[in-house]
């Protein structure tokens, strides 16, 4: 990734964002159904369910983007970020012009796509108000990627994209790349390794720390101004081991598991509503500030 004062970062694990994304689609294929063109072979009598190991034929850039998350989100590093950055002490931003903001992310390793970061959530938000949904979740769905200015924020790609998972108790063998924990000093602290580690059964997720990234700092930024419903699909949509793999539920209450449904149902426009159309950004702008307007104050800080 690279802003439009820099150089891209070629020490960075990923070639772009979406290159985290694309493994995603691949992991994890729309409605479960099995890649039309997996990695290997497909042997017609293995059942759906055992495409779901992509791991050994991932890219090895992704491979060493999960290696670095898996060692370096541990207990301690996530409440470290949240103290560094829930001050909001950055910069002064109204919704569209940190929109304009992230559009400074400029993939220009990216060969698959020249669409900017903003024309991107325009298409998620465009998909989700064609299919009749209500304003917030339009609107929910133009933001959901806005916490990625951790990246102009000097953030590592590990340390602001990837599947969230609890800290502070044992890792769920779901999780992908799971065997990379094994560098991950917290593996070492018997106190979170136990299923419920640090935390009681059913105490929710909103006493469960996730590991750190742009899902839990939006979150955080909109927290006052979005419906829950919103605010469980900003906050959780890259937590992958609980909406598709039903995992971590011993820590959820009864609003968690609802709410729940409102995440998976977010979670095909986050996902494949990309396509090379370009969304016409100053023709849409006025109904999207208009929407903007109608939650949030004209400043956020950020």
């Amino acid at each position: 990734m690279a802003t439009q004062d820099t150089q891209p970062n070629t020490n960075a694990p990923l070639a772009n964002l979406e290159e985290w994304e694309d493994f995603l689609k691949e992991r994890y294929p729309e409605n479960g159904a099995v890649p039309a063109k997996p990695f290997q072979a497909i042997d017609p009598d293995k059942k759906k369910e055992q495409f779901r190991n992509y791991e050994s034929t991932a890219r090895p850039s992704v491979r060493e983007f999960y290696r670095l998350n898996h060692h370096n989100q541990t207990f301690d590093f996530v409440q470290a970020k949240k103290k560094e950055f829930l001050s909001f002490s950055r910069r002064e931003m109204s919704i569209w012009e940190a929109l304009e903001y992230l559009n400074t992310l400029v993939d220009d390793s990216d060969p698959d796509t020249d669409l900017s970061q903003l024309e991107h959530l325009l298409q998620t938000a465009e998909q989700i108000r064609k299919d009749g949904h209500p304003r917030w979740f339009i609107l929910t769905g133009l933001i959901h990627d806005l916490g990625k200015i951790l990246c102009l924020f000097g953030e590592p790609q590990w340390a602001v994209v990837g599947d969230t998972f609890p800290v502070g108790c044992a890792y769920s063998d779901k999780i992908v790349f799971h065997n990379f924990f094994s560098d991950n000093p917290d593996s070492q602290n018997p106190a979170f390794q136990t299923r419920t580690g640090v935390y009681s059964g059913r105490c929710g997720l909103d006493n469960v720390n996730l590991s750190w990234g742009h899902d839990e700092y939006l979150y955080h930024i909109a927290k006052d101004y979005l419906p829950t419903e919103a605010l469980y699909m900003i906050r959780y949509h890259s937590f992958y081991p609980a909406h598709r793999e039903g995992e971590y539920k011993h820590l959820m209450n009864e609003q968690d598991e609802k709410m729940f449904d409102w995440v998976r149902a977010f979670n095909p426009y986050d996902l494949y509503t990309k396509n090379h159309e370009k969304p016409k950004v100053e023709q849409l702008r006025p109904f999207y500030e208009e929407l903007i307007a109608e939650y949030f104050p004209a400043k956020l800080r950020w």
